[in-house]
């Protein structure tokens, strides 16, 4: 069974997030959305919720996994049997650093590869940090992320705001 990670904060997911999922699931037999803990980041959601946006939003492919770890994630995909960590790009300025983290989990795990999957033209510029600024500013983020989550977004500006 061929087993891909798909890392990131997803704070919130995006329709860019979610394009770059469905499409990877097409291509493994097994995809599992890892949502990472960041030190260096204040997220807006808690990973459990996040976690369950995640889900929501992909309940319709049923060889997508959610998950959360906080740590290594060469260790967590040699834990999994992942064969493969999938990265989304949205322009040449993610690719650097996108791909010395591919180097150094290769250094760390040999038995993992890192596919990257550049994202559809329309969502080239999506970025979570981008969705909350926006959403932080009472501007409307329906154009930039899965309907189910939208409300949620909204409450949590008006509950923080």
């Amino acid at each position: 069974m061929k087993i891909a990670i798909y890392p990131g904060s997803f704070d919130p997911v995006t329709l860019g997030h979610l394009d770059i999922i469905e499409r990877a699931s097409t291509l493994f037999d097994k995809l599992i959305v890892v949502v990472m803990h960041n030190a260096a980041k204040s997220p807006m959601f808690t990973v459990e919720e996040r976690m369950d946006f995640l889900r929501c939003t992909t309940s319709h492919l049923n060889n997508v996994e959610v998950d959360g770890f906080s740590g290594l994630l060469a260790n967590y995909a040699a834990q999994r049997g992942a064969c493969t960590i999938v990265k989304g790009l949205r322009a040449m300025s993610d690719f650097e650093y996108e791909f010395q983290m591919a180097l150094t989990n290769r250094k760390l795990n040999p038995d993992v590869e890192t596919v990257f999957l550049t994202t559809s033209a329309k969502y080239m510029y999506l970025s979570s940090s981008m969705v909350k600024d926006i959403a932080q500013h009472g501007g409307k983020v329906a154009d930039f992320v899965p309907a189910q989550i939208e409300e949620e977004i909204f409450q949590r500006m008006r509950k923080d705001g």
